[in-house]
């Protein structure tokens, strides 16, 4: 968006992210342009890294990099758990998006699942087989679980602080969880993100958990207790809510590069994701992974319109 690449004209991201008032600025001009029925906060997923004593910067064209990888034991004992409230730059954003659309709009919260960001601590950046990340989870169960019982702590704060500054509900990212076995999943990281939704929903605010190239650890996800359910494109959508028994709500799943086409193209694809939701309760229309840069706004916007209309009809058709 133009508006935002005059910002980023003088501003990093990072220093965006810890300037509140940039950031809400940021959230809510992308909701009230793009006509989407809820906006999410300006942040990033890894944010809470550098109060727990980690730092990271971004590099042009590789993303994120972590200096100093956590691989081991002691590395894990040096991360703190206690600085959570230094994150409230974050909250204070919260606070001011919720404050300007009032009842008009929701706004969601987030924060990256504990899996997805004990890869980045532990790979030092983007990855491609997560290497050293199941290497410790093989080789020293007892440092892994300690590395994520550190993260939902945090995390756990950090949500809760979204939430009471008027988060309406938070999604929890798991951008890298989709690397893993059902069984890995189910033996090393499930018990760690039920936690963490747990603790997200004794705050009384709707869980999404989401994660990419998840098609086999769905109902898995599901048993977390997050009432919605991100599906990313891979997956039909009826699908997708079949594996979870239609049970609580799910979110998705248009390919965001269908977006880079014209209407002709995209249009009978997001009709199609209408279709297979059937006029179900619980159904969130959205992309099935996050914008892309280049994305052309107006077919954002003709999107956010069309699936509007589309499901007014549904509606209507259903009643």
């Amino acid at each position: 968006m133009p508006e935002y690449q005059k910002i980023r004209k003088k501003h990093s991201l990072i220093e965006i992210c810890k300037n509140p008032a940039l950031a809400a600025e940021i959230t809510i001009t992308a909701a009230e342009v793009l006509g989407v029925d809820a906006a999410i906060i300006f942040a990033d997923l890894l944010l809470p890294l550098e109060v727990m004593g980690l730092p990271f910067h971004f590099s042009a064209g590789e993303g994120p990099v972590i200096e100093h990888p956590i691989r081991d034991i002691t590395a894990i004992g040096r991360l703190g758990t206690d600085h959570a409230s230094d994150l409230g730059y974050v909250s204070e954003a919260v606070r001011l998006v919720s404050k300007h659309f009032e009842n008009r709009l929701p706004l969601i919260g987030f924060c990256g699942a504990p899996f997805t960001l004990a890869s980045y601590m532990i790979e030092g950046g983007g990855s491609r087989n997560y290497t050293n990340t199941k290497k410790m989870m093989y080789s020293s169960p007892s440092a892994w679980d300690e590395l994520m019982c550190k993260l939902v702590a945090v995390l756990s704060q950090y949500t809760a602080q979204q939430v009471a500054a008027g988060a309406d509900a938070i999604q929890v990212f798991d951008s890298w969880v989709g690397c893993l076995s059902v069984g890995d999943y189910r033996q090393y990281v499930l018990a760690h993100t039920t936690e963490l939704v747990k603790g997200l929903r004794r705050t009384g605010v709707p869980v999404i958990y989401f994660g990419t190239e998840t098609t086999t650890l769905l109902p898995s996800m599901k048993e977390t207790g997050a009432e919605v359910i991100g599906l990313d494109w891979r997956i039909p959508l009826d699908d997708g809510w079949r594996s979870i028994g239609f049970q609580g709500a799910v979110q998705g799943n248009l390919d965001p590069v269908a977006l880079f086409a014209d209407c002709k193209e995209w249009q009978p694809r997001a009709e199609e994701i209408l279709r297979r939701a059937a006029g179900r309760p619980g159904h969130i229309f959205n992309l099935g992974h996050g914008i892309l840069p280049e994305t052309p706004v107006e077919n954002v916007k003709a999107l956010a319109e069309f699936v509007r209309e589309r499901s007014a009809k549904i509606a209507v058709t259903s009643g």
